[in-house]
């Protein structure tokens, strides 16, 4: 029978430091939790003394060596193995084969005293089949990922710790209970804890009616599991444990199936035969927020289809199939596509994002998303850089229109947007809810798209129009385009032809406001606001643009879609005057 080690301990749980209570404890079935399986750590309180600290390894135990363990070394130094071998002579290190106290380790990790190093033990990560990335500069991590599902961060820690005086950093090293489960039960092995851990505990009247009056008390365990004391020392009372624990059990986690599930609309449960015969019908709604998990990650492709679907993959193993954007902030998917081949856990994670019906039918299915809304700006800008090619040509300073807006329509045709990632960052799900970070960020995404335009060409342009050299050759982006629009607005009210832009006299108002170009001011001002925190000018200017920004408290998606119509028009305004200026 697992012995309860927190009942059992010598001191009542009610007076032991959380810490300790959780190494006292074992770890349940929960997939999702984290488990520590190695550390060196110190804490010290608001006085910079040292008041808690932890040594910690994990060992993989045969079950039936389990019931007979006594204190195990290793967790002293909260290494598997501290120093190096003696040298002798040749061959004396031939059977070195570092253990904790006889068994395998899950976490290999080495110290002397002064440096210690950790990594993933190699029977762990071969056995898993796991994959190391090393993260940071002076402060490294070794993270470990099953990139054949993929599964990322199934175990983590710091690389290593020096000591002189104070440990340099806590190393803790944290390992998917799912995935630590699953190597103990091929082992068929049990997850030991060994550790060394002391803290300075206040003299409360229970713990000084525990001491008796001594200024020594031992600690012992019925089983030898654990050895200690509480002793008087100048700061309180010091508690120091050595113990060993059986804290994972050889038993897997629940498995993450997709067998069974239920989906709104469709009767009784969902099996991978019943959706495979589901032909015609069955088409299930989901929150686009379940497509954040693979945007936001460089593994997967999430790249919008021409038709403004998403269909996230993975490297070739496996893909979402037919979804397709409905309203704002919907997919629906066809249940057959939905159980195609994938991992399960793919398919349990769209669960998590299901809509049920009272939702959709209370929703406007024809409401643009912003996918529609990033292509029909690229349309616009595509459309603006042929208008100014064609421009070029006929005022004498040719260009290709791709050299203008740096986008190329015959790269889009015939890739779509593989050579333009920042198109399906901009495109990325945009809830209602969306933070004030996020939205400016976005913004600042969405004034980028068109910044390309070159300056000096620009100029030109503008002194091919009549207008000064002096007034034109510190103008930003934002007033040249007023000026070319301004410009190319007066000709096209005129009835005038191309040949009619260059001139030698300025152009009256070419330097006029134009509330055109409105919306792409209000970008650069909330450029500039995601960059200084000046966050308050900017909702003023979409205030004053006709934006409700009472509806901010709600979050900023609505704020979005009034940012990007506003560019959008605004492209449209400048585009109509150069087209029919050039079909005349």
């Amino acid at each position: 029978m697992p012995i309860d080690y927190l009942a059992t301990f010598p001191v009542p749980h009610h007076l032991l430091p959380e810490k300790l209570r959780r190494l006292l404890s074992p770890i349940g079935l929960d997939p999702q939790e984290r488990v520590e399986v190695s550390a060196l750590s110190e804490e010290k309180d608001v006085s910079g003394k040292r008041d808690e600290v932890v040594h910690l390894v994990m060992a993989a135990v045969p079950e039936d060596d389990v019931d007979n363990l006594e204190v195990l070394e290793a967790g002293s130094n909260g290494v598997v193995s501290y120093s190096v071998p003696s040298l002798r002579e040749k061959g004396n290190c031939a059977e070195f084969a570092p253990s904790v106290s006889g068994y395998d380790y899950i976490v290999a990790s080495w110290g002397d005293g002064s440096f210690y190093t950790y990594s993933l033990a190699e029977k762990v990560w071969m056995a898993l089949g796991l994959t190391a990335t090393c993260l940071g500069n002076d402060e490294q991590r070794l993270v470990y990922d099953d990139l054949g599902l993929p599964e990322f961060g199934v175990a983590e820690g710091e690389v290593s710790a020096n000591y002189h005086w104070e440990v340099s950093r806590n190393v803790c090293w944290r390992m998917s209970n799912e995935y630590l489960r699953k190597y103990l039960w091929m082992r068929g092995a049990v997850g030991i804890r060994s550790f060394y851990y002391s803290a300075l505990l206040p003299d409360t009247p229970e713990l000084l009616a525990l001491m008796a009056g001594q200024d020594h008390l031992d600690l012992k365990s019925e089983g030898n599991w654990c050895d200690g004391d509480i002793r008087k020392d100048e700061h309180g009372l010091l508690l120091q444990v050595w113990a060993t624990v059986a804290a994972v059990s050889c038993e897997l986690c629940p498995e993450q199936t997709a067998e069974g599930l239920q989906w709104p609309g469709l009767d009784g449960p969902m099996t991978r035969a019943r959706a495979n015969a589901q032909l015609h019908g069955g088409r299930i709604y989901l929150d686009d927020r379940f497509l954040e998990r693979y945007e936001q990650s460089s593994f997967y492709e999430s790249m919008p289809s021409r038709h403004g679907g998403t269909n996230p993959s993975y490297r070739g193993q496996w893909a979402f199939s037919d979804c397709v954007r409905v309203g704002r902030n919907l997919i629906q998917v066809p249940i057959r596509e939905l159980y195609k081949p994938k991992p399960d856990r793919e398919i349990v994670h769209a669960h998590r994002f299901v809509v049920d019906e009272g939702r959709v039918a209370g929703t406007d299915l024809h409401e643009e998303h912003v996918v529609s809304k990033t292509m029909r700006l690229l349309d616009q800008i595509l459309d603006f850089g042929d208008n100014l090619s064609r421009l070029s040509e006929a005022v004498g300073i040719p260009r290709e229109p791709a050299e203008l807006v740096g986008f190329s329509r015959a790269e889009i045709e015939a890739n779509w947007w593989t050579s333009y990632p920042q198109l399906s960052r901009l495109a990325q799900v945009a809830p209602l809810n969306m933070t004030q970070q996020a939205f400016l960020a976005r913004c600042k995404g969405l004034h980028e798209l068109w910044q390309r335009v070159p300056d000096g060409f620009m100029r030109q342009l503008l002194r091919k129009a009549g207008c000064p050299a002096q007034s034109v050759k510190d103008l930003g982006s934002l007033k040249q385009l007023q000026g070319l629009l301004n410009i190319v607005e007066h000709l096209d009210a005129q009835q005038e032809a191309v040949e009619a832009f260059v001139r030698t006299t300025e152009p009256e108002t070419w330097a006029n406001r134009n509330d055109r170009m409105a919306p792409l001011f209000l970008t650069n001002d909330l450029r500039i606001a995601d960059a200084h925190e000046s966050f308050g000018r900017a909702l003023a200017t979409l205030q004053a643009l006709g934006f409700d920004t009472a509806t901010v408290n709600q979050g900023y998606g609505r704020a979005l879609d009034f940012v990007f119509d506003g560019v959008i028009g605004a492209f449209t305004a400048v585009n109509g005057p150069i087209t029919r200026l050039l079909a005349r």
